[in-house]
C-alpha cells in the first residue's frame, strides 16, 4: 500500500492575476515565453508557501504553466497537431452566465515521438528546489491523444496499424516517466476523465454511433496506461485521477464507478486512485472492493467547483461509508478535481480554494491523527 499524504489535492489552482495576465498577453503576442514564465515562477513560489500552510501533503505547481490541464505535455510531443473543436462535452451542464468550455482536438500530424529531455523536467525541477515536501507531477493520460478525436485521432497513412499507434504514445510515456525519475522525481499523477466516459450511457451510445466498441476502447486505454508505466522504478508512486470533467465549474458527463469498476480497478497497474465522490453523479463507494488491497484510494469528497464549505462531520461520516468497502489505512482524501483545470479556473475566490484545502488537512489529521 502506497499512499503519499492522507490530505491530498488534484494537482490545478485558481491563477493569480498576474498569471492569467501574462497568459493573455502571451496570446496576443506581447510578451514572449520567457517573461511569461519568469511571472509564473514568481507566483509557483507564494503558492507552494501558500500549499504548505495548508498542511497538504503534496505540492504542485498549480498548473501555472498551463492554459488547460493536459497543454503542458500533449503539444509537447513531436507529431501531435492541435485544431479548434466545434461542440463542448459541457455545454449541456453550462450555467447560463457562463460560456461552456470547447477543448481543443488533438490528431496526429507524424509519427508520435518524445523530444529527449523530460517535457516536464523543467517545471518540475523549479518546485523540487523551493520546497521540502513532496513534490508530484500531473501529466495527461494516454487517452487523451485519441479519445476527444475519435477514429479520426490517428492518421491511417502513418499508422496503418493502430497497435503501432499506442506503441508510440506509449513511448512517449516511458521516455517522459524515465526522464522525470532521473530529475529525483517520485510522484506521477496521471489525469483520466476520459474513464469517467465509459460511465455515462449517452457517452457511450455516441461512441457506438462513430464506429467505436466502448468495451474495446475501455481495454484500449487501460493497456495504454499499463504499458505507458510498466518500466516505473519501484520508488515512484503513479497515481491516477478519474472525474467527469471539471471547468468553469460545468461537468461533462455522470454515472457511478460501477459501470467501469471491474474493468478499471482491478487492472489498471497505478499505486493509488483519485477519484471523484462530491456529488451523486459520482455513485456510491461500493465500487470501491474492487481496487486492489494494495492500491490506495484518496477520496474526493471535498468540492472544487462550489464555494460552499463542507461540514467535517460529513465528511468524517463518508469516510467511513468508504471504508466499508476499502479499508481506512488505504484511505486519504482531497478535493474531487483541480480548482481551475483551464486558465480561467472555477467559480470560487483563491480564500475559498486554500480554507477549503485547510478543510481537506484537517480532517485528515482528525480522522487518521497523522
Amino acid at each position: 500500500m502506497t499512499l503519499i499524504a492522507r490530505a491530498d489535492h488534484v494537482g490545478s489552482l485558481l491563477r493569480p492575476r498576474s498569471v492569467t495576465e501574462a497568459w493573455a498577453a502571451f496570446a496576443k503576442g506581447e510578451l514572449d515565453e520567457a517573461a511569461r514564465r519568469s511571472i509564473e515562477d514568481d507566483a509557483i513560489s507564494v503558492s507552494v508557501r501558500r500549499q504548505e500552510d495548508t498542511g497538504i501533503g503534496a505540492i504542485t505547481d498549480g498548473e501555472f504553466r498551463r492554459d488547460v490541464w493536459w497543454s503542458g505535455f500533449i503539444p509537447y510531443v513531436e507529431g501531435i497537431e492541435l485544431f479548434e473543436a466545434e461542440q463542448s462535452p459541457f455545454a449541456n451542464n453550462a450555467d447560463e452566465a457562463t460560456v461552456a468550455y470547447v477543448p481543443k482536438l488533438v490528431r496526429t500530424a507524424g509519427l508520435l515521438t518524445h523530444p529527449g529531455a523530460a517535457i516536464m523536467g523543467r517545471n518540475y525541477t523549479y518546485i523540487a528546489d523551493i520546497t521540502n515536501c513532496p513534490v508530484k507531477v500531473t501529466i495527461p493520460a494516454p487517452s487523451r491523444f485519441h479519445f476527444q478525436y475519435g477514429v479520426d485521432a490517428i492518421d491511417e497513412v502513418l499508422y496503418p496499424d493502430r497497435d503501432q499507434f499506442w506503441d508510440d504514445v506509449t513511448a512517449v510515456y516511458k521516455a517522459e516517466i524515465a526522464g522525470l525519475e532521473r530529475l529525483g522525481c517520485t510522484f506521477i499523477q496521471i489525469d483520466d476523465p476520459i474513464l469517467s466516459f465509459f460511465c455515462d450511457e449517452t457517452a457511450t451510445e455516441a461512441m457506438q454511433a462513430q464506429g467505436e466498441d466502448p468495451a474495446g476502447l475501455l481495454q484500449e486505454y487501460i493497456n495504454a496506461t499499463n504499458a505507458a508505466v510498466a518500466d516505473r522504478a519501484d520508488s515512484t508512486v503513479v497515481g491516477l485521477h478519474i472525474c467527469r470533467g471539471n471547468a468553469r465549474s460545468n461537468w461533462a458527463v455522470s454515472g457511478g464507478y460501477a459501470a467501469i469498476a471491474e474493468q478499471v480497478f482491478p487492472r489498471l497497474d497505478v499505486d493509488v486512485f483519485f477519484l471523484e465522490f462530491d456529488d451523486e453523479r459520482s455513485g456510491d463507494f461500493e465500487p470501491l472492493q474492487l481496487i486492489p488491497a494494495s492500491t490506495s484510494v484518496v477520496l474526493g469528497l471535498v468540492t472544487s467547483k462550489r464555494p460552499e464549505l463542507e461540514s467535517p462531520d460529513l465528511l468524517k461520516r463518508r469516510i467511513d461509508e468508504a471504508s466499508q468497502y476499502a479499508d481506512a489505512s488505504r484511505l486519504g482524501i482531497s478535493p474531487q478535481c483541480g480548482f481551475a483545470s483551464i486558465l480561467e479556473g472555477n467559480l470560487l475566490t483563491e480564500e475559498d480554494q486554500w480554507t477549503k484545502l485547510r478543510l481537506v488537512s484537517q480532517v485528515a489529521q482528525d480522522y487518521w491523527g497523522s
